[in-house]
């Protein structure tokens, strides 16, 4: 028999499993069901023209820091001129506050993008930065290790041969990092000016220091001559198996991190903005500043805006895969630690291979370059007599080896594998939407639930979306997707990439000359499978060297090996 009048604000006291109403009803009790109807009728009194006051909409504008406080009005109004909140009632939205809506719907959805991938570019972000370091460290060390065994074999040479290591190891550092250096490029200039200093202290000792035009001819012959057999050859082949792997893992990374801050950064259609300001602060014109979107309005909301970004989904979940996949390959010859901290190994062994040979290679280096002057030259030995350094005594100073480090890159990435396929019902069922069985806003009034029909993720499905009218893909998301399927085919060893692949990845195009290694090839290329057996080097493409390139996040910047690059 007791009549209710609907208020703005409905107050509800909850205690021992019932709720009563802060009015004073003759019945003090009140079952939860009775409530809900209601809450609703409430709402839909609002609607339907009760509105009275625009302080709570005041309020919460100002709160959110939406826009200045004066363009809102002192009262309900008639809301003829607003585009897309329209109501045949009154409102408390003037044409203004409708334009500041739309901006802070747009923003509140793209921080709530980046708030969802900030832990997910982050995990990135870090990796790259950690196998940088990994990457100098293990330089160093090999950098290191390689003067240390020309100390303990051939200490008269050492010394000069020192700068020559160092500037083998700070171009394979360049090489690694994407610079366009080529392998068989680095290997041989290293080979080139080890010789003379192998000839004049090794295999001819007896000789004065030889004029610089005659160490340059000395130079010069040693293609010819070949006095260190096949070592320059394995080495540019080791090399180049292993850091190509090391190469296209950092490339990958990077485009990883472009890819999350291209999709952060969407730019929404006008059609995808008019949705969002009809789903999240429609409401608020009508006084219904606490309502939240039905959970089926909103999915078709959100995933017709983000319908493009669903379309990086597969390709997304390849990315994670193909990094499994070159990770898996990085071992045995393709194990670019095991390679570098083997450096050492090949130098050693080319340069005992030169003086085993030493008589026939004096003979043909006087027929190429004619007899030096002979003055005594002051104590010198063509090998070190001394004490010997234990090469056990080194120290591996390179931290986690970096198979371990990518495992546990792996193991985190591979959590993230789904994350474009779900997003826009992360959003909505995380941030967004209203619970299950709570009144809820379906973008003209509060509802018990959302009757229309739930479309599916991707563009394809956004045909029959009742909410949002998606017309194409977005031309900046495609580019991208572009990017990821050529970065999978690298990963995979399918497109074997020029040495300079940054600008590959870069520019979207590829090359079909100037091939290297990559991890994998066929046998019509001249090579073995990825087992044992003699793998034929390729000849790899001469480019000039490249200044350090910036990226979002990082700039490569090779010297930071603490190594020098010496010009020839």
């Amino acid at each position: 028999s007791t009549r209710w009048r609907c208020t703005p604000l409905l107050v509800v006291e909850f205690s021992s499993g019932s709720v009563s109403s802060g009015v004073v009803p003759p019945t003090p009790l009140i079952p939860l069901t009775m409530l809900c109807c209601l809450f609703v009728a409430a709402c839909v009194g609002l609607i339907s023209g009760s509105l009275t006051s625009c302080d709570e909409v005041r309020k919460v504008f100002q709160l959110r820091q939406i826009g200045p406080v004066k363009s809102l009005p002192e009262r309900p109004r008639e809301g003829s001129d607003l585009q897309v909140c329209q109501s045949r009632n009154l409102t408390c939205c003037s044409k203004k506050m409708e334009e500041r809506y739309q901006v802070a719907a747009r923003r509140d959805v793209q921080n709530l993008l980046q708030t969802s991938s900030a832990s997910l570019k982050f995990l990135i972000s870090r990796n790259v930065a950690a196998f940088q370091e990994s990457f100098e460290s293990l330089i160093k060390a090999s950098e290191n290790h390689t003067n240390l065994v020309l100390q303990a074999s051939y200490r008269n040479m050492a010394g000069e041969a020192s700068g020559l290591v160092r500037e083998l190891f700070t171009d394979v550092g360049l090489f690694l990092l994407g610079s366009e250096l080529n392998v068989d490029d680095i290997t041989s200039r290293f080979f080139d000016a080890l010789f003379p200093l192998v000839y004049h202290h090794l295999i001819n000792p007896s000789l004065s220091r030889v004029t610089p035009g005659y160490a340059e001819c000395v130079r010069t012959a040693r293609r010819d001559l070949s006095p260190f057999g096949a070592a320059p050859g394995v080495l540019a082949n080791q090399i180049g198996r292993s850091g190509v792997g090391g190469r296209v893992l950092l490339q990958a990374l990077h485009l990883g991190v472009e890819v999350i801050n291209t999709t952060d950064h969407l730019v929404f259609s006008r059609e995808c903005r008019r949705a969002l300001l009809r789903m999240q602060y429609c409401p608020h014109c009508h006084g219904l500043t606490l309502s939240k979107p039905c959970m089926g309005y909103c999915l078709n909301v959100m995933r017709g805006c983000l319908a493009s970004m669903a379309e990086v989904d597969p390709h997304w979940r390849e990315f994670v895969r193909s990094l499994e996949g070159l990770s898996a390959r990085m071992h045995g010859s393709q194990d670019l630690e095991q390679v570098l901290l083997g450096v050492h190994a090949v130098v050693h062994d080319a340069v005992a291979h030169a003086q085993r040979n030493g008589p026939h290679l004096s003979a043909q280096v006087y027929k190429v370059c004619g007899r030096p002057s002979r003055q005594p030259a002051q104590s010198v030995s063509g090998q070190q007599d001394g004490e010997s350094i234990p090469l056990k005594a080194f120290i591996r100073e390179t931290g986690n080896n970096l198979a371990t480090r990518r495992k546990e890159f792996l193991n985190s990435l591979r959590l993230y594998r789904t994350f474009y396929g779900g997003l826009a019902d992360q959003l909505c069922v995380n941030q967004l939407a209203s619970a299950d069985g709570l009144a809820c806003w379906n973008g003209a009034d509060v509802v018990k639930s959302y009757t229309l029909r739930v479309v599916g993720n991707g563009i394809k499905a956004q045909t029959a979306n009742p909410e949002v009218k998606v017309k194409e893909g977005d031309p900046v998301i495609h580019q991208i997707i572009d990017k990821l399927k050529h970065i999978n085919q690298l990963l995979q060893g399918k497109s074997i990439p020029k040495f300079g692949t940054l600008d590959l990845i870069e520019t979207g195009s590829g090359h079909g000359e100037g091939r290297g290694y990559s991890g994998d090839c066929d046998d019509e290329d001249g090579c073995s499978g990825s087992g044992g057996g003699e793998v034929k080097r390729k000849v790899m493409t001469v480019s000039k060297r490249k200044s350090p390139r910036t990226f979002d996040y990082f700039t490569f910047q090779p010297c930071s090996f603490h190594l020098f690059v010496y010009s020839s």
